[in-house]
């Protein structure tokens, strides 16, 4: 991981929620990443269609951690581009956080 996305993903709010990457098992689906970058992103991860995450139920299978206390990507610099814009407070997050019963930030 390079050093300042090793620096945000420390200091983001995101490293005790991660509702966003465990609330529905069709997505993250991949948007506009071209081959080589789809490629840096482990096998284990993409789903079998090739279209996104590989989830294990509603959850991304990348996501390390507990729900709301403290989580991980475990492919956080090379996470695809709708992990990147998926921001803390926007529309998705407080979906997601509502959906976990957290309180929306």
């Amino acid at each position: 991981m390079a050093a300042n996305d090793t620096k945000a993903a420390e200091s983001s709010p995101c490293q005790s929620c991660g509702a966003c990457c465990s609330y529905s098992e069709n997505w993250p689906r991949f948007t506009v990443e071209d081959d080589d970058q789809l490629d840096l992103i482990p096998e284990q991860f993409v789903n079998a269609r090739l279209s996104g995450m590989r989830c294990v139920g509603d959850r991304c299978a990348a996501l390390s951690g507990e729900i709301g206390v403290a989580t991980r990507c475990d492919v956080y610099a090379v996470r695809p581009e709708v992990c990147r814009t998926c921001m803390p407070g926007d529309a998705e997050c407080a979906m997601a956080r509502r959906r976990h019963g957290l309180p929306v930030i």
